[in-house]
């Protein structure tokens, strides 16, 4: 046992028990996370910056993660929360502006 939690997690073994997610670094998450965020940001700048009368852009979907189903795949959705756009709370550009600062 201790040999495996030792092992590179790159390694075949750590893909062999954790999957794509063994792929994974933490700058590939945290850089994942940067993009999720610059993407919320310029929604965030065209919803503010358009007309009242414009069609709202749609939210950002995040960078698929390993482990973490998309909506589209299992076609019930991850439930709805603000995080990840679902619609049954809707975000409005005015509290994403008072929430970033």
């Amino acid at each position: 046992m201790v040999l495996v939690k030792n092992l590179p997690h790159d390694c075949a073994v750590q893909r062999e028990l954790h999957g794509e997610a063994a792929e994974w670094s933490l700058s590939d998450h945290l850089l994942a996370a940067a993009v999720d965020h610059l993407a919320v940001a310029n929604w965030m700048f065209q919803c503010v910056n358009s007309d009242e009368d414009d069609d709202q852009p749609d939210f950002p979907k995040p960078v698929p993660r390993p482990g973490v189903k998309d909506e589209d795949e299992d076609g019930e959705g991850a439930g709805g929360s603000a995080a990840d756009g679902g619609a049954e709370e809707a975000i409005s550009p005015l509290a994403l502006a008072r929430f970033f600062g």
